[in-house]
This record gives structure tokens, C-alpha cells and sequence, in this order.
């Protein structure tokens, strides 16, 4: 059969076309699109204290995207540590808005790339946007998100429960109201460290591992804690000292055996390698990474420069901490408790069984909106 190369040349692109507009029809860039944004306040059941601040509520950003009928769902915890607030976050959104309502989400690396230079100081904006992305995705196919990538749900790990800085009297109260949870996390960081840590003793046995978030400034208080706090039974401790002391924390981890686990001194991948000479693991929180890919990338670091991982929280709604938890079995230890420690949830999702992160086994986060509370 006698074609011309222009006839050749117009029949392919015709072709490419075709296949093109079908491939973005099933992929769902085409038929109705809405990127919606709420704000809602979360209730904490005690008033969470920690060696910076104390607050009884928090203001998460919640993002709803939506397209061919399925629904994906994210969140912002914004934490004024990264001089983050909800309003910020909003508006941070809404300047993506035409990026991601004209967006393919099936191409959310490419998607990421865009909104990160974007809104480059905005990570728990970005976290938002990543977790609802790809809850949009696991939902369109069908499938749960740890299941995407290859992980095994029989794998997460325990969690810790959280206890905030209080008086001994309530701080015992919660240890009792913690019920089953093999491990507690205590927050330390104030002039009375050994007061709370006593009183937590006084009432269990468990396992302990404590937070000082930056709350010492002084290296050689931060030996005589730690070394005490190893003689109370603690397993490991996070950033002692302030993120900027890496030097002082250098010099600490070689005087003490409990291991110290760097928080707010790590927030994406990039800050890893130059961690790893004063720190022996690395805290990965999906607000301080900018979302779930971030998190992974880090993950696959620390693992190659021979870190322990934790995967932790902020004060934060089952979205994302059902997002957290769909990487947890890559990671050493859990602190996804932030869930737990509000009131007034406004979605359901991971679940836990003495401690043990159980993921849900519904497509994307697995999550369902509750009723109006």
C-alpha cells in the first residue's frame, strides 16, 4: 500500500492523540475537578504541654480533592515551631489551586516538584497536598496505599502513647488512662525532668522513651539527665539540645549508651548526611517533610547511612496520621499517636490493638469521614 509521509506523519499524530486524550480520560485529568480547603479546630482531651509551649486546641487545614466522583483527602498541621499558622497555610494552598485543579494527580512526583517550588517554606501546605493526592489515587485504583508500594501491613510497628508535661498528680492520671499501650513517650525539657519521670514511675513499669524537644541548652546538664534518665529505664531519647548544638550533640552522644534521635534538627532529606556524626536515628514527621514522598526519600537515607527511624506526629486528625501509618513498616519505632490525643476527630481510619498500628484495609488512607462533631 502506497501512504505519502505527510499522510504517515498526520495519522500518527492523530493516533497519539487519540490514545493521549484516553489515557488522560482514565487517568482522570478530564470531567469536574474541585480543590476545596476547610479549616477545623481539634480539641485536645488534656491541655498538651511540652517544653516550649502549651495549648489546649490546635487549627488544621484539611484539603478535599475531587474528581470523576472519588474523593481524596489531606491535612496541614501547622506548628508554630516552623513559624507555620493555619491562615498561612490557606493561603499557600489557594496559590497552587490552578497547579493542582490542571494537574494529572497520576503524576504526583512530577506534581510535588511543581508545588514544593511553589511554596518552598510551606511543608506541612505541601503535606496536605501530597496526602491528598495520593489518597485520591489509591482510591481511583482501588487499592490501599501501603499495598502500592509494596508494603505489608503485618509489619507496622507499636506506637507509642504520648504524655505532655504536667503536674506529678495528672501526669499519673494519664499513665493510668493509657491503658494497654506497651509503650509510653514522655515529654521532658523543664527544670523538674526528674520529678515527671518519677512520678511516672511510680505508677508502671513500661518501657519509656522521652522527648526534651530542645529543652536543655547546656551539654553537660544534658549528660547528667540522660544518664540518669538511663538509670530510670528509658530507652532513648530526642533532641536533648537545641537543633542548631550539633557539635555539643556530637560530643554528648559519645559519653552516653542511650541512643539520641534527632527531631526538630531533621526535617527533610537533605539535612540527613550531616546528622548522622552526632545523632543514631532520625524522627520523619510527614509536616516537617512536606508528605509522604519526602518521608520515603528519607527513610531510604537514614536506612543507607545506617540510622534508626521513627516516624512521628504532630497534633493531628486520622488523615494524617493514616497517611503516616501507611509507611510504617519501613520504619524502627511509632509515635502516631496524635489522633489519639483529641477530642473531637473528625475522621476515622488506623486503628490500634496494644499498641500496634492496624491499617485499614479500604483503598488510599483507608479513612471515612465521621459524623459532625
Amino acid at each position: 500500500m502506497d501512504i505519502s509521509r505527510r499522510k504517515l506523519l498526520g495519522t500518527s499524530v492523530l493516533a497519539g492523540l487519540a490514545w493521549s486524550g484516553r489515557a488522560v480520560g482514565e487517568r482522570g485529568a478530564q470531567g469536574t475537578t474541585r480543590l476545596n480547603t476547610s479549616r477545623k479546630r481539634l480539641r485536645l482531651r488534656h491541655t498538651w504541654t511540652i517544653a516550649r509551649n502549651s495549648s489546649d486546641f490546635k487549627e488544621n487545614v484539611f484539603v478535599r480533592l475531587e474528581r470523576d466522583g472519588v474523593v481524596g483527602w489531606g491535612e496541614a498541621a501547622p506548628n508554630v515551631r516552623y513559624q507555620q499558622s493555619a491562615d498561612e497555610t490557606l493561603a499557600a494552598i489557594e496559590s497552587v489551586r490552578p497547579l493542582m485543579e490542571a494537574g494529572d494527580w497520576f503524576q504526583y512526583v512530577s506534581l510535588r516538584e511543581q508545588w514544593e517550588r511553589a511554596i518552598p517554606a510551606e511543608s506541612c501546605a505541601c503535606a496536605a497536598l501530597d496526602i491528598a493526592a495520593l489518597d485520591w489515587v489509591g482510591r481511583k485504583l482501588h487499592v490501599p496505599l501501603y499495598r502500592l508500594f509494596g508494603l505489608d501491613a503485618a509489619k507496622a510497628p507499636v506506637t507509642t502513647f504520648s504524655i505532655g508535661i504536667d503536674t506529678p498528680e495528672v501526669i499519673q492520671q494519664k499513665v493510668k488512662e493509657t491503658g494497654d499501650f506497651p509503650v509510653l513517650k514522655i515529654k521532658v525539657g523543664t527544670a523538674n525532668d526528674e520529678q515527671i519521670v518519677g512520678a511516672v514511675r511510680e505508677v508502671t513499669d513500661k518501657p519509656l522513651r522521652v522527648d526534651a524537644n530542645e529543652g536543655w541548652h547546656d551539654k553537660e546538664q544534658a549528660l547528667k539527665k540522660i544518664r540518669w534518665l538511663q538509670r530510670m529505664g528509658v530507652e532513648l531519647i530526642e533532641q536533648p539540645l537545641p537543633a542548631a548544638m550539633l557539635e555539643e550533640t556530637a560530643w554528648l552522644r559519645e559519653r552516653v549508651e542511650m541512643p539520641i534521635l534527632a527531631d526538630e534538627a531533621v526535617t527533610r532529606a537533605a539535612d540527613i548526611p550531616r546528622l548522622a556524626q552526632a545523632y543514631d536515628g532520625i524522627n520523619i514527621k510527614l509536616m516537617k517533610a512536606g508528605g509522604i514522598q519526602e518521608a520515603m526519600r528519607m527513610i531510604h537515607i537514614a536506612r543507607a547511612l545506617g540510622l534508626k527511624i521513627m516516624l512521628g506526629c504532630m497534633i493531628e486528625s486520622s488523615v494524617a496520621i493514616s497517611a503516616a501509618a501507611q509507611i510504617s513498616p519501613l520504619v524502627d519505632y511509632a509515635d502516631l499517636d496524635g489522633n489519639l490525643l483529641i477530642a473531637n476527630d473528625p475522621f476515622a481510619g488506623v486503628t490500634v490493638d496494644r499498641g500496634r498500628l492496624i491499617l485499614p484495609d479500604r483503598p488510599g488512607l483507608g479513612i471515612r469521614e465521621r459524623a459532625q462533631n
